[in-house]
């Protein structure tokens, strides 16, 4: 995305979150029948950075004629049943609990009633704390009723929680913060020691500690997968044969297994070119939604350009800093199993791009902690049945990227096997 058009989309975003101020937002109030029949109760609702969730169960069912004693949402007292393999091990069994996302997500106590506040896009699922045979019997019918981000309802209903069009402000501040100090050097060290702007995330360590600790498998892999993997080009490069971003991560699954893995770890699909962004960001502001699909650059891996690109950051802001990956499928399979291979990237700010002198997105150096972040996203998403490290010959280990930064790695790959 060049200069211009970042600089474009951050003032019609400005724009946009100007007009969503303007727009009266009404609280919403449902009930959702929950039963012992099914793990998760969709509630159809899709919430919002900033949104209030209140939720509180109106009627329990009476004991079924079976004697099994009837559902209550604070759980139930049986003999037998353990909190080991429950959903939510810290509450009693039956009782009545949500999940903020369709998969993956860890679930939340809720009880005869809780209050939630919204810090990310979410959707509502609810279900009772039950694993295998349910505890008891009966139909929950539970009230939800949510109060919108930026309503006076939600103000008042927790002092620290922000109205929508000021949180877009701050992060439309923030983003343009950034841009002009990568534009036109507001913001840079005397020295000149360095020519990148971090948009609240250091380089370094950080693009690593917002990964939950790896579970990796220290099993040898196969030789075919090896001989595979060895095969691959160690870099990306741009359309002038730059050589740049380094192939780090390599995942076994089919097109449809990866895409709803990477939907359930909560990554999301890049626009496919600027013009859409733009037209995107400015209707989701104005709906009141948050813009997480910001174009990458094209870059190439066998001869082509990337099947798909995903990222991951906080909303707005991901105009200055995400993390980010592009993925390519590569042209042999494992046991007749699709094979994707990955270039993953933190941006931590903006840059100068040495190769035209203009503005650009500036990486965190130490990559492997994007490497680790993506397989982290998977694995806490219950989406990765094994993980992998495997170094190949001739490891890229100190390199520089196809703007002129440069990065460095253990040279490692990591292998992601989903379930």
């Amino acid at each position: 995305m060049s200069s211009r058009q970042i600089l474009l989309l951050v003032t019609l975003l400005l724009c946009a979150s100007q007009l969503g101020a303007q727009v009266t937002l009404t609280a919403q109030n449902i009930t959702v029948q929950v039963t012992t029949s099914q793990p998760w109760t969709d509630s159809g609702l899709d919430l919002q950075s900033g949104d209030v969730v209140e939720i509180s169960v109106a009627v329990s069912s009476d004991p079924s004629p079976s004697g099994a004693p009837a559902c209550d949402p604070k759980g139930v007292t049986s003999v037998g049943f353990t909190t080991s393999n429950l959903p939510l091990s810290i509450a009693p069994p039956g009782a009545l609990i949500a999940r903020l996302h369709a998969q993956g997500a860890v679930p939340l106590l809720v009880g005869a009633s809780n209050q939630f506040h919204i810090a990310e896009p979410s959707h509502l699922m609810l279900g009772m704390n039950i694993s295998g045979t349910a505890p008891c019997q009966g139909v929950l019918a539970v009230k939800v009723h949510v109060i919108p981000a930026g309503s006076s309802a939600a103000s008042t209903t927790d002092p620290q929680q922000t109205p929508r069009s000021q949180q877009l402000k701050s992060q439309l501040a923030t983003a343009a913060q950034v841009f002009m100090s990568g534009q036109f050097g507001i913001g840079k060290s005397e020295t000149g020691s360095s020519d990148a702007t971090s948009s609240g995330t250091s380089s370094g360590a950080d693009a690593s500690a917002v990964a939950s600790p790896l579970k990796v498998s220290d099993a040898s892999l196969d030789a075919d997968l090896r001989k595979g993997i060895d095969s691959l080009p160690r870099r990306v490069n741009d359309r002038f044969q730059n050589q740049g971003d380094m192939v780090n991560f390599v995942i076994v699954g089919s097109q449809k297994d990866v895409q709803a893995a990477l939907d359930a770890a909560t990554w999301h699909v890049a626009d496919t070119n600027n013009e859409n962004a733009v037209l995107n960001a400015v209707m989701q502001t104005y709906d009141s939604k948050d813009y997480l699909a910001m174009p990458m650059s094209t870059l190439f891996l066998f001869d082509r350009k990337q099947d798909f690109g995903y990222e991951m950051a906080e909303p707005i802001a991901m105009v200055a800093s995400r993390h980010h990956f592009r993925i390519w499928k590569a042209p042999f399979t494992w046991k007749g199993s699709e094979v994707w291979c990955g270039a993953g990237t933190h941006d931590i700010g903006f840059a100068t791009d040495k190769r035209n002198g203009s503005v650009t997105h500036k990486i965190d150096p130490a990559v492997d902690g994007e490497r680790d972040n993506i397989g982290s996203s998977l694995q806490k998403a219950n989406k990765a049945k094994t993980l992998t490290y495997y170094l190949p010959p001739n490891p890229v280990q100190d390199a520089k990227n196809a703007t002129g930064d440069g990065y460095h790695s253990d040279g490692s790959l990591l292998v992601i096997f989903l379930q």
